[in-house]
């Protein structure tokens, strides 16, 4: 079972720790409103307790992302049950090549930022990481991002408030972040296809932080990113960067820790589509008690691990037995 980390203004979920039931109780809390925007939702509790809070008077708002960057289509089915509900829902933004921001927000009151879809896998299966805010002006962004998105319009963030948007200024804030960072960096990440954020990961060794990246290895990591994620990986190492790869659970976590002192969660890869191209959402704590956890959850999953070095990208004979099994509805995007 996770240990809570709550503040006054902050909780902390870990997965699949704490299950679908922070989710589950956000909902089942909801006396006014909803506003969920999902790259992928199918768990069916969730939509059965987006019906409650719909037929209980709330008001629920949906968005899904329509396809994947595949053009793979995973929420017609959720879509069409929402919708012979009564629920108002509506693809997320055309502006955005690929929603793939996973954000709640209950009662104009508390906003989930999280790393992992509303689907199954993601609460048994997968390290992923979620923040529930009370800040206000934190609340207060999401839903105008929500609303800006909702009806198709722009929306530009305050990066003051500590949220980090794409395609406004994700890569800037995460960059300013690495480079803020002064004794220890700790990066749990699947994916590397970002040069500008590979740059100051290494010059943040250079200057001496000690670096730490726990990746995933090639689970997951699709044929077009196997190249960069891998090179950028032996990058890192040959600058003396120690590398590791989860083990047991899939990692999907996107996760930045700096001096043990402050976090950056959110639903950005390090990729230049997560930058560039696609809606995403991020936060960064500096909660004592929930960056504490967060280094504990990393060591933990770092203790469990082991040294990895990533293959030559265009060797097409290397073949690793130790591999997490191969599943095909699991993709970085």
């Amino acid at each position: 079972m996770s240990k809570h980390a709550t503040t006054a203004t902050r909780t902390l979920i870990v997965e699949p720790d704490d299950t679908v039931l922070p989710v589950l109780d956000l909902l089942a809390s909801a006396r006014r409103s909803v506003a969920l925007k999902q790259f992928t939702l199918d768990e069916p509790r969730i939509v059965q307790a987006l019906l409650d809070a719909h037929r209980r008077g709330v008001a629920v708002r949906v968005m899904l992302n329509p396809h994947r960057s595949s053009g793979d289509r995973a929420n017609d089915d959720t879509f069409r049950t929402l919708e012979t509900a009564g629920v108002a829902i509506q693809w997320t933004s055309p502006a955005f090549v690929v929603t793939h921001e996973k954000s709640l927000v209950i009662d104009g009151e508390r906003a989930l930022i999280a790393t992992f879809n509303f689907v199954g896998k993601y609460f048994t299966q997968t390290r992923d990481y979620g923040i529930v805010t009370t800040h206000p002006v934190q609340v207060a962004q999401v839903v105008a991002g929500f609303d800006a998105d909702w009806a198709r319009s722009a929306f530009e963030p305050d990066e003051r408030v500590g949220l980090l948007w794409s395609t406004s200024n994700s890569r800037r804030l995460m960059a300013r972040f690495i480079d803020e960072s002064r004794k220890s960096l700790a990066v749990q990440h699947p994916k590397f296809v970002d040069a500008t954020v590979l740059a100051r990961l290494v010059d943040a060794q250079a200057r001496g932080v000690h670096v730490k990246v726990l990746c995933g290895g090639k689970h997951g990591i699709s044929d077009t990113d196997i190249p960069d994620t891998f090179s950028s990986l032996r990058i890192l190492e040959r600058f003396g960067v120690k590398v590791h790869r989860q083990k047991a659970l899939k990692l999907h976590a996107k996760l930045l820790i700096a001096d043990g002192a402050r976090a950056l969660i959110g639903s950005m890869n390090i990729d230049r589509s997560a930058f560039d191209l696609r809606r995403e959402l991020g936060i960064v704590v500096d909660d004592a008690p929930i960056v504490d956890r967060l280094v504990e959850v990393f060591e933990r999953d770092w203790d469990g691990s082991h040294r990895w070095e990533a293959p030559d990208p265009l060797d097409a004979t290397h073949h690793d037995p130790d591999e997490l099994p191969h599943d095909p509805h699991f993709v970085h995007e």
